[in-house]
């Protein structure tokens, strides 16, 4: 039978198979199995997934749908540009986190304070209190000042016309460079120019803060010209003249007078707020800070704190600055969002806290005690008395160091 089958025509082979598969599908265990997938199908979500893939229709590749009628109606990508809020200004975010940048972490910490009358240096252990070293610089030494880079500590003294350099390692005199009476040194914010302040001669010098040749000078023409802070910026910087009232703007670019304002009494140390808008400004004689918008040149605010408002120290976390009240022993805590004082500390005993200092991590303030030969150390967090320390005569311009911040900007240590 296999044999005759062989032998007949293809078109008949194909028509008797196709008949029995026709009987083979209709047979009743077939049927059966069928009907059997077909419940399966509709009760399992994963019959139905099989039987729905099973069933799709084949989709053309990417490279072939390119330029098709399906491709051009898909919808357009979402790039409508979204413009986000600009962060806010903190001129001080490098100094927030409380942490000594490296390599200066690898330094011990150290309070240097020079002692005017006495001519000295004493240097203080912050752990302990302790006054662990003291020696001799020049004359009528008034601030410490770190190098814009941290790399070195400068002692300006007055009355010899140097500037003593303190090796940060070991904390001691490594050099001496000439300068005209340098009663304050500051560095401009991009680290290119120092600025000796030269208040005996009325003026300010911009140098070269590598070999310290001298790049242009600006005229004061006020008495008394001793601190000042710099613009956001760094295009300019706004100094007081202690003996006359006026707080003068100098362009840094040009080295040129650029305007004053007229706020009274006695103009002392000068910082710019965290959010650039406004300079703050000690004032001895009207006993307060005044509130100089640089822009309008004006005071447009001013607020009460105490005898003998002298020094500025901003918080560590920026919101509140600290005001030392010379003339009557205490300090002012001045929020920066109300411009108001919020806080007022006593020295036990009285003092007469100056310049001003923080630790890294924003929990002691440090102020050097101008008359009574002292370093009065503060909590932050309490207002109290921490510690009382002995120094040289008339201590003045203090720094802790090292400290935190991307960089200093000199005086006695202020930190950007």
């Amino acid at each position: 039978m296999g044999a005759g089958c062989a032998s007949w025509p293809p078109s008949l082979r194909t028509s008797l198979t196709n008949s029995r598969l026709a009987g083979a599908l209709r047979s009743r265990p077939v049927r059966l199995i069928f009907a059997i997938i077909f419940v399966l199908a509709i009760v399992s979500p994963a019959g139905v997934v099989f039987a729905v893939v099973w069933t799709a229709p084949t989709v053309a590749s990417p490279v072939a749908l390119q330029g098709s009628e399906t491709s051009r109606m898909l919808p357009a990508p979402d790039v409508q540009p979204i413009s986000l809020p600009e962060p806010a200004l903190n001129v001080y975010a490098s100094t927030l986190s409380g942490t000594v940048p490296c390599p200066q972490c690898d330094l011990p910490p150290r309070v240097y304070v020079p002692n005017s009358t006495a001519g000295t240096v004493d240097v203080i252990d912050p752990n302990t209190f302790a006054v662990i070293d003291h020696f001799g610089v020049g004359a009528i030494p008034h601030h410490i000042a770190p190098a814009w880079d941290m790399s070195a500590l400068y002692v300006d003294n007055e009355g010899s016309s140097s500037l003593t350099v303190l090796d940060i390692h070991s904390g001691r005199p490594s050099g001496t460079i000439s300068i005209p009476f340098p009663y304050n040194l500051y560095f401009s914010p991009d680290g290119t120019k120092a600025i000796d302040v030269v208040e005996r001669l009325q003026r300010i010098e911009f140098r070269d803060p590598h070999d310290w040749h001298l790049l242009g000078s600006v005229g004061i023409p006020w008495p008394g010209a001793d601190h000042l802070d710099f613009s956001a910026d760094g295009s300019y910087l706004m100094i007081s003249t202690e003996y006359s009232g006026i707080v003068a703007r100098v362009d840094l670019v040009n080295m040129r007078l650029a305007g004053s304002v007229w706020v009274g009494g006695l103009p002392i140390d000068v910082r710019l707020s965290p959010d650039g808008r406004y300079f703050y400004v000690t004032n001895q004689g009207r006993m307060g800070v005044s509130v100089v918008d640089p822009v309008a040149m004006k005071e447009v605010k001013f607020i009460p704190t105490g005898r003998g408002a002298h020094g500025l120290q901003v918080s560590r976390d920026t919101k509140s600055l600290y005001v030392s009240n010379r003339l009557e022993g205490s300090f002012s805590v001045i929020d920066f969002a109300s411009q108001s004082v919020v806080a007022k500390w006593n020295i036990p005993g009285g003092g007469s806290p100056d310049m001003l200092q923080l630790n890294p991590e924003g929990t002691q303030l440090w102020a050097s005690g101008r008359y009574h030969r002292t370093v009065y150390v503060m909590n932050t967090a309490t207002g109290g008395l921490i510690a009382k320390i002995a120094v040289g005569s008339e201590d003045h311009g203090l720094t802790y160091f090292p400290n935190v911040g991307a960089h200093s900007l000199g005086h006695n240590g202020v930190y950007r």
